[in-house]
């Protein structure tokens, strides 16, 4: 069995398409206490960063995450980018090829006292894409291939959540004998676009015109040919209409796209 890397409770299972894993807390063990989570509305920076050319002979990539300090290990600039702002590649324009070939390693800590959320870990992405490598980028509306997520005939199949409507969403999944199983809390329908964007080559734009944040389950074979379990459940798609009442449709409609202005390698720290 292989448990799902998570960040504040929300699973990025990123590594199938070549973009960074955040990884759980490594340091937090026995007894030890957990950091807590920065409140919701803040905007934190980075306290200290330092910046590396990443050991070639490396081949672990992820961003890891260790009781505060931020670690991205052997990444090239593009897969940074690509978590920063949750984009695939048909959203990046232009850019030096370097960018893509040459991979870095950062290490830091937020300018406050707790511990960054998903939505708070991209935006310290991006501010370190700006202040160290310079990066200057501006966004445009283009039409290509995308899903949509749409309500299902039937309707939805999910509870709105009762908790908190200010604390963040969750998830926690396990993947065993190819079928991936996770349960979702307080998501709303643009997170889970983003968490799904992961599992397929298209950007997903949410076209069900729900508000609310839900709390569902939702389990699916991964990969049809790897699984030898009797009562496997369907792929993704299928598994979206039977159990939580959402579909992803393929179509042609506008999405953001990046176009990267310039981009340098980063200043010396």
């Amino acid at each position: 069995m292989r448990r799902i890397v998570r960040l504040a409770g929300v699973e990025i299972l990123l590594v199938a398409f070549a973009l960074p894993v955040i990884a759980q807390d490594a340091t937090t063990s026995g007894k030890a206490a957990k950091p807590l989570m920065m409140a919701r509305d803040a905007d934190p920076d980075w306290e200290v960063v330092t910046i590396r050319l990443a050991d070639p002979n490396d081949r672990v990539s992820h961003i890891n995450i260790e009781g505060r300090r931020v670690m991205v290990e052997h990444e090239p600039v593009e897969a940074i980018l690509k978590f920063a702002y949750g984009v695939q590649d048909s959203q990046i324009v232009g850019g030096p090829e370097w960018m893509k070939t040459e991979r870095w390693d950062v290490s830091g800590v937020p300018d406050a006292a707790d511990k960054p959320n998903l939505p708070q870990l991209q935006s310290m992405m991006r501010k370190l894409l700006t202040e160290r490598f310079g990066l200057k980028l501006h966004r445009e509306q283009r039409e290509m291939p995308v899903f949509a997520l749409m309500v299902a005939k039937g309707g939805p199949k999910m509870e709105e959540s009762t908790g908190n409507p200010d604390a963040g969403p969750s998830s926690d999944g396990v993947v065993s004998n190819g079928i991936e199983t996770h349960q979702y809390t307080n998501a709303s329908m643009p997170d889970l676009a983003l968490m799904l964007t992961i599992y397929g080559d298209r950007p997903i734009v949410d076209q069900t015109g729900l508000l609310g944040r839900y709390s569902f389950q939702l389990r699916w074979t991964h990969d049809e040919t790897q699984t030898t379990a009797p009562d496997a459940p369907p792929g993704l798609f299928t598994a979206m209409q039977e159990q939580i009442g959402l579909k992803l449709k393929p179509m042609r409609a506008p999405a953001d796209v990046l176009v990267v202005d310039a981009v340098e390698r980063p200043s010396a720290n």
